[in-house]
């Protein structure tokens, strides 16, 4: 399993070096964008609107915008720093706290985490005293750039960190339109619904959602490449080095002519008459 990222999880005395991998992967089915007409892949390119031309990685600099078209320009190496200072810290586990004390709508990606060298020991003191308090772990971490709020709890027997939003990235419901306040609902309505519920509840088995769309889009796919319902783009024409170079010769013709000089008139002669002195 690849690793993301390697640190320390201190709680307390107790220093724990870890590795951090992907808890969950995508899954979604991509699909590329063909030009209609030959099938070639849409090409996507950065663009300056003022100066009309194409830009690269190297011309592009990275800006915050404090007002509409105002911005702050950042650095790379000071931002480079900055991501240093931080990554550098042990991440802290600073608050212990109940898991059903915090609600879903908070919770992000999920990593997992496994003991770096010499890391076992204190792994499994952290593993130990979780479980047996009921308790995950509240802390902060950089990943990828940016500063994150996660708890740390167990998932089947594994350390697992999971990236929580910060209050304030959590929109407040009541800018939610058309949420009624209270509605009027008989009795008998909300019997019948809590006895659906009843005849619906189960325990959890996550094995048995399946992503049907997904299913049938992969199905769909196959039967087609089957069928032999494929496409192929087209290469990019390469240039006829006959037909080019003949072009370049008549186009070097046609401008020898017009920077050719043009040949000097001779010059008239001026006729000049001498007047006869009288005898």
């Amino acid at each position: 399993m690849h690793t993301m990222w390697k640190g320390t999880i201190s709680f307390g005395l107790v220093n724990i070096p870890v590795k951090m991998h992907a808890a969950t992967e995508n899954k979604d089915v991509s699909l590329r964008q063909l030009h209609k007409e030959c099938k070639s892949p849409i090409k996507y390119e950065k663009v300056c609107p003022v100066c009309e031309k194409e830009v690269g990685n190297d011309d592009i600099v990275k800006a915050y915008e404090y007002a509409k078209n105002k911005f702050v320009v950042l650095d790379e190496d000071d931002l480079a720093e900055l991501k240093k200072e931080q990554e550098d810290k042990a991440v802290e586990i600073v608050d212990f706290v109940k898991l059903e004390d915090i609600d879903p709508i908070y919770f992000e990606k999920s990593y997992y985490l496994s003991p770096n060298e010499g890391g076992s020991k204190a792994y499994g003191l952290l593993r130990a005293a979780l479980e047996e308090t009921g308790k995950i772990g509240v802390a902060k971490m950089m990943i990828r750039s940016k500063e994150q709020l996660a708890v740390i709890r167990i998932y089947q027997n594994t350390l697992v960190v999971e990236t929580i939003h910060y209050p304030d990235e959590v929109r407040d419901v009541k800018e939610v339109p058309n949420v009624p306040e209270k509605v009027e609902t008989a009795k008998k309505e909300i019997d019948t619904a809590k006895m659906l519920i009843e005849q619906l509840t189960t325990e959890f088995e996550p094995e048995k959602y399946k992503d049907d769309y997904r299913t049938a889009l992969l199905e769909l796919i196959e039967e087609k490449k089957n069928q032999d319902q494929t496409t192929t783009a087209k290469d990019k024409p390469k240039p006829d080095n006959v037909t080019d170079l003949m072009d370049a010769l008549q186009a070097s013709l046609e401008r020898a002519k017009k920077d050719k000089p043009k040949p000097k008139q001779p010059k008239k002669r001026k006729t000049t008459t001498t007047k006869k002195k009288a005898q």
